[in-house]
């Protein structure tokens, strides 16, 4: 049998000479460790194209490179050596190395008052790359909660006081009446509106974290500004806290803007940011949004 050398087309010059800003693929499934989970994740890796006579990069490098995740946490200094890793093999032709890996972190969280449990999935983006400047990270999350308006609220509270008043104009105030009428329909006159709501951020991470990646850390700690994170499994009485918890929590959407960012500037582990905050209005058909950065 005759052994043929076979053929290496991207080795090849070109006839249009031109750089190329990102070469690769994207949708790569692959299994990764978050910490001691395991998941599906998207990938996308990819390479700058830097010599402009070559027709084309060694994608295969690329996406035999990323191998090493299946094994090894997902870690900075993991994403950091794969970067390194694509550019070695690439033998001069790139200087800018990319790789996202988008996925869902699934976590168990627990009532608020009851022993039930429950699980959330929290998408996320990692987005990393590696050029002659250095290695930069951003991490993309997107977390839900519960916000009540506080003008929807304000408006809720003076029709029972006006209901109140009328109800009241030629009954004795007692105690017991008025605990009676506070139970009924009528002491409910009118809710305030509230709404399923989501953050979206993109944080630029610090790159001497070397340990697992801060993503269950920075969403708690978005969570614990909001204040009214959604709830999985739930009894009456978990309904009933979380009722008291929006309550006592009325937020604009600039309120929630507001929390978020001071909450994330403390954040040892985010060095900037983009944030978003969407309230999905039950009120109107479209949404209220604000939105903060910081050193960015």
């Amino acid at each position: 049998m005759t052994i043929l050398t076979l053929p290496d087309i991207a080795s090849q010059t070109t006839r249009l000479t031109s750089t190329l800003t990102w070469v690769g693929m994207e949708g790569i499934a692959l299994p990764i460790q978050l910490g001691t989970r395991s998941l599906t994740a998207k990938l996308d890796a990819g390479v700058s194209l830097d010599d402009a006579d070559a027709r084309g990069i060694h994608m295969s490098r690329l996406y035999l490179g990323l191998s090493s995740l299946e094994d090894a946490a997902l870690t900075l200094p993991t994403v950091k050596d794969i970067l390194s890793a694509f550019l070695a093999s690439q033998e001069g032709l790139s200087q800018h190395a990319y790789l996202n890996v988008e996925g869902e972190l699934p976590l168990k969280r627990e009532a608020l008052i009851s022993p039930l449990a429950g699980w959330k999935s929290y998408p996320f983006t990692l987005r990393c790359q590696l050029t002659p400047e250095g290695f930069q990270a951003e991490l993309g999350l997107t977390v839900g909660y519960s916000s009540t308006c506080p003008c929807s609220a304000a408006l809720a509270r003076q029709l029972i006081q006006q209901a109140f008043e009328e109800d009241f104009s030629e009954i004795p105030l007692t105690q017991s009446a008025v605990s009676a009428w506070l139970g009924s329909e009528e002491g409910i006159l009118a809710t305030p509106h509230s709404q399923r709501s989501f953050l979206e951020c993109t944080l630029r991470l610090a790159e001497d974290d070397h340990g697992e990646l801060p993503i269950e850390r920075l969403i708690d700690r978005i969570e614990r500004a909001l204040g009214t994170a959604l709830q999985t499994a739930v009894k009456r009485i978990d309904e009933q806290a979380f009722a008291l918890a929006n309550g006592q929590n009325l937020m604009f959407c600039e309120d929630a803007a507001r929390r978020v960012d001071k909450a994330l500037r403390q954040a040892p582990e985010v060095t900037g940011f983009q944030l978003k905050v969407v309230h999905a209005e039950s009120l109107h058909a479209h949404n209220a949004v604000a939105c903060s950065e910081w050193n960015w």
